[in-house]
């Protein structure tokens, strides 16, 4: 029912419901399929959560699968490889939600450690258990199934490059966070022209390892 209802905002100041928007209609046309869906998630309130949390990790699976079906397809389609794909449309598609909830946190929390800490600790989730475990099932199976290899190898290509740009402009933001808070009291917030200047450099930080890693897959820069 709720996820059906449209509903528009609440005054700050008399806590009344104002009546909705053109803005406020359009987004729940746009969002209804996805608020049917999650409407199946058991409440929180059930069994200490855990219900709410399997039933939500198997709807983000399904649907990380699904981006990753459509983007790799996409980039067939357009002359992409999957490196490419990969670093672009599957890694936007499944970093947005983080990227909204640390907005969250930033709105409803009085300390920066919120929202970094989401973006860091979502990272460290799909880099250690998003490998580890897919690595760990993939070698027990070759090492024991009967249609296994024995030895379970899969080639690089071109993660070494990849992976030390990334490493090297995560560098960067990390100590562009660090003199902040040094030298303007915080890691977050500040004046409007700060706070825009610093969100403009964060992007040139991302399109440039789009641009690079792109360039090298394509081998423009092998004699680097």
């Amino acid at each position: 029912k709720d996820a059906l209802t449209l509903s528009g905002a609440v005054d700050d100041e008399t806590g009344d419901e104002t009546p909705p928007s053109g803005a406020d209609s359009f987004m729940h046309a746009l969002s209804l399929f996805w608020k049917l869906q999650f409407a199946l998630v058991p409440p929180e309130s059930w069994a200490m959560g855990w219900p709410a949390f399997v039933v939500s990790l198997i709807f983000i699976g399904i649907w990380t699968a699904i981006v990753g079906e459509l983007a790799s397809l996409f980039g067939c389609v357009i002359g992409l490889g999957d490196a490419i794909t990969a670093i672009t449309f599957v890694a936007l598609g499944t970093s947005l939600p983080d990227t909204f909830a640390s907005r969250l946190a930033t709105l409803h929390d009085e300390h920066a450690d919120a929202a970094i800490g989401n973006i860091t600790g979502s990272n460290s989730v799909n880099v250690f258990l998003g490998l580890g475990i897919p690595w760990i099932i993939g070698a027990l199976y070759h090492r024991y199934a009967p249609s296994g290899k024995g030895q379970y190898d899969v080639p690089a290509g071109s993660l070494a490059f990849s992976v030390a740009l990334f490493s090297c402009l995560a560098g960067i933001a990390i100590i562009t966070l660090l003199l902040r808070r040094a030298f303007a009291g915080g890691e977050l917030g500040g004046s409007r022209k700060s706070t825009r200047l610093l969100s403009l450099f964060f992007v040139s930080l991302w399109v440039i390892y789009i641009v690079l890693a792109s360039l090298n897959d394509k081998g423009y820069l092998a004699d680097l």
